[in-house]
């Protein structure tokens, strides 16, 4: 069983800046891609980012242009640079592995880390 956990998160003021980074470890693991979701308070999960070990790309509308994701070249680990962080972006954010960017097709997700946008 893989074990995913986020850090980095925590508190910052609107345009302001943040780095996630998740690693995933549980065994000798290796995966092609790796993405990005988070959940708003009162809100479903919904996904942000994912990319792949080739270096493909794609983003949630709300975040293009100012988040962007990066992945380890050993295909266990996963990262997200936020910036001109906005209020809606106040969630705890997850990371997970593989390519999907629905919700529904994952079964676990590990511990995430929250972050808080002030205005």
């Amino acid at each position: 069983q893989v074990q995913l956990v986020a850090s980095g998160g925590g508190l910052v003021q609107t345009g302001g800046s943040l780095r996630l980074s998740c690693a995933a470890s549980g065994r000798t693991f290796s995966t092609n891609a790796m993405g990005w979701f988070r959940r708003a308070p009162g809100k479903e999960r919904e996904f942000v980012a994912v990319v792949t070990r080739t270096g493909l790309t794609h983003y949630a509308s709300s975040v293009k242009g100012r988040f962007t994701i990066s992945m380890a070249n050993a295909g266990n680990a996963v990262y997200l640079q936020m910036n001109n962080l906005k209020p809606e972006d106040t969630a705890v954010y997850y990371c997970n592995v593989g390519a999907s960017t629905l919700v529904e097709e994952y079964d676990y997700w590990g511990q995430g880390t929250q972050v808080t946008v002030s205005s």
